[in-house]
């Protein structure tokens, strides 16, 4: 098998290198990637020549480091790959995903009053009605870009909803995080545009703050700002952070799976078929989406000791790369891994992590993927991917950047 330069963020341009990863989990399954040169697209980010890491793709691998806070770290280098300045760490340790226990334990206890079941399930509700409303808007065409016009939109009116930010702002949100998210891509790779997008959220998150300590409503704002835990509140900096890192993640990454789960189910169109005539299927349909397309490719941790993982010694302070699309079709997990089966059970993916940085917005993002497939398929069921797939270039998400798709319009 020819290596792969998982460094690389052109290789998951193009596709997730599945059998290359199926290559390492036999005969390398800690593998070491080598270290990349400075990079010529100028971000800051992307400016310092980055080390090189261990890369981890087997399941059991996987969850042994997510559960072990002590061992490897998400706050000695943060979660990202890249080997940034001591003060930009610094900064990067106010988001909780950056964080270990016990200042992590206290923050999502915290956080954890604001993903309430009441609240989850009174979203769940509404969120049927949001997909009806976007569906309607392109039913008559016969023709959108999935990602746009479907995809995109969901994910920011339930953000803006449950965070109580007027939905009029949601294109707001959809671009801030399109800079901050996509800097490895050229579409997108410009670190003034992204450093402004992370100020703009920051000035937003403030403002937002403000009006619902003054006039406190029912979401998610008002409960964390609000919100106490042994007598303490989230401070502004913290709340604000918080904020970033909701839009961040409840956006893109729900995006992702719901744009990955069209092009897998027109991929698979039994799959389509069978999910079309029996809506009862939602349920293990959404889950086999997460797991197969994987919408986070990869999280870094740093060790804090010499140590050990699948055999492999790693030293203190080198950094773990942990890659969910491989351990998600570890055939030891998951029996004929590469097969799209809305049926499959057990289904126990790790699109949204394990352990203490479990995805806290998890039954929401599941939520909305039954909502926009419940819509789509009731009133699109011939729906199918009919231009070409554009992905973004990046190494941490798994993310369609446009995708047409055409269906039967209504009269």
């Amino acid at each position: 098998m020819q290596a792969v330069d998982l460094y690389d963020s052109s290789t998951f341009e193009r596709a997730i290198p599945h059998e290359y990863f199926e290559w390492l989990r036999v005969h390398e399954p800690v593998h070491w990637q080598d270290a990349r040169p400075i990079s010529a697209l100028g971000t800051e980010m992307l400016q310092a020549e980055q080390r090189g890491y261990w890369a981890v793709s087997r399941y059991k691998d996987i969850v042994e480091i997510s559960l072990d806070q002590a061992r490897f770290s998400s706050e000695r280098g943060t979660v990202l790959n890249n080997d940034l300045p001591e003060d930009r760490i610094a900064q990067l340790r106010l988001w909780m995903i950056n964080q270990d226990a016990p200042r992590h334990t206290k923050l999502r206890k915290l956080v954890n009053k604001g993903f309430t079941k009441r609240i989850v399930e009174q979203m769940d509700l509404h969120i049927r009605e949001l997909s009806k409303g976007i569906v309607d808007r392109v039913a008559r065409k016969g023709q959108c870009d999935f990602v746009v016009d479907i995809a995109s939109e969901l994910p920011l009116l339930v953000i803006a909803e449950l965070v109580g930010c007027p939905v009029e702002d949601r294109a707001k949100l959809f671009a801030w995080s399109n800079q901050m998210v996509g800097f490895e891509d050229p579409d997108f790779a410009n670190e003034e545009n992204a450093t402004g997008a992370m100020m703009e959220m920051l000035e937003y998150a403030s403002y937002l703050a403000k009006l619902r300590r003054d006039d406190p409503r029912e979401d998610l704002t008002s409960v964390l700002v609000n919100a106490e835990v042994d007598g303490e509140k989230l401070d502004d900096l913290t709340f604000n952070m918080f904020f970033i890192l909701l839009i961040l993640a409840g956006n893109e990454t729900t995006r992702n799976a719901i744009s990955g789960g069209m092009l897998a189910l027109s991929e698979h169109p039994d799959q389509r078929a069978k999910l079309a005539g029996d809506p009862s299927l939602l349920t293990p349909a959404t889950e086999e989406i997460l797991r197969y397309v994987s919408p986070v490719i990869s999280m870094r941790r740093t060790a804090t000791q010499d140590t050990e993982i699948g055999g492999q010694k790693i030293r203190e302070n080198e950094k773990v790369v942990m890659f969910y699309p491989s351990a998600n079709r570890d055939p030891e997990i998951f029996e004929n891994p590469d097969a799209f089966d809305i049926t499959r059970d057990p289904n126990v993916h790790l699109a949204f992590g394990w352990g203490p940085h479990f995805c806290l917005g998890a039954n929401l993002a599941r939520g909305e993927i039954r909502g926009i497939f419940a819509e789509l398929l009731r009133r699109f069921p011939d729906i199918e991917v009919t231009g070409p797939v554009r992905r973004l270039r990046s190494s941490t998400v798994n993310s369609i950047k446009s995708m047409e798709v055409s269906f039967t319009p209504e009269p």
